[in-house]
């Protein structure tokens, strides 16, 4: 007989009201960072155009992405991109109250923190730029959009699943894979995979509720997330559960 699995730990599933506050001063924090960076790259060092100033975003990039997986730990799990909560609500399994306070509650902090956090950032820095667009068909956009964080969804929610020890190997894993993806999908999407941040500066140029921005930065990525959870769930799930499922669906054709 197959042990049985561990209990999950008091935190998983759990409704937890203070992250709002946490979430929605992250998401403010992110877009300031992204767009810091590039003025630093673009402005600040003068590489626009030359092939250093990729590396110097992503070195730029991969120290506050480490900053801010820092943050999420010290506040207990808060966040800035909705696709990391909706993703790690369906992963924990946490029922219905979970979902309608992540996706009632929780995005929507996040989305007002972004456009508060693009709001600061141009009302300091007004050169700063006004956010990636899209460069292709919708329909390219949506597809490169949801692929992109399909498989970031796949890898982080997976290194959450297997639990794996190391704040610092954890975090490369996942830095590495997410600037890899962001990469590949900048010149068609701006590869934001962040539906917030999207958002934050689709509403600063006005342009937030077109089908285009629903359908490419809300729409795929959603689905994305959706099935890159369902997917690693099924193929991590327990060996004696996956058996009891099969044994059931059996019996109910019979």
């Amino acid at each position: 007989m197959s042990p049985p699995p561990p209990p999950p730990s008091p935190s998983r599933g759990r409704i937890r009201p203070w992250l709002v506050v946490g979430d929605l001063v992250l998401a403010a924090m992110w877009v300031c960072a992204g767009a810091l960076v590039k003025l630093a790259v673009y402005g600040v060092l003068g590489l626009g155009g030359r092939p250093e100033a990729d590396a110097a975003k992503v070195a730029l990039s991969l120290v506050y992405m480490f900053f801010f997986a820092w943050l999420e730990g010290l506040t207990g799990g808060a966040s800035y991109n909705p696709l990391t909560v909706l993703a790690g609500a369906l992963a924990s399994r946490g029922g219905p109250s979970l979902y309608l306070f992540t996706v009632f509650v929780r995005i929507p902090a996040q989305v007002l923190g972004s456009i508060l956090g693009v709001k600061l950032i141009r009302t300091a820095l007004p050169n700063v730029g006004k956010g990636a667009r899209l460069s292709v068909g919708v329909h390219h956009g949506a597809l490169a959009e949801g692929l992109a964080t399909f498989m970031v969804v796949m890898v982080s929610v997976t290194l959450k699943k297997k639990e794996m020890k190391g704040f610092f190997m954890k975090t490369w894993i996942s830095s590495i894979w997410k600037m890899t993806f962001h990469i590949l999908s900048s010149d068609i999407t701006g590869g934001i995979m962040n539906p917030a941040s999207a958002f934050a500066w689709a509403y600063a140029r006005g342009d937030h509720t077109t089908f285009d921005h629903l359908l490419v930065y809300w729409l795929a990525p959603l689905q994305a997330t959706l099935l890159g959870v369902w997917i690693v769930t099924y193929l991590t799930k327990p060996k004696n559960i996956k058996e009891q499922e099969e044994d059931e669906s059996k019996t109910k054709k019979e």
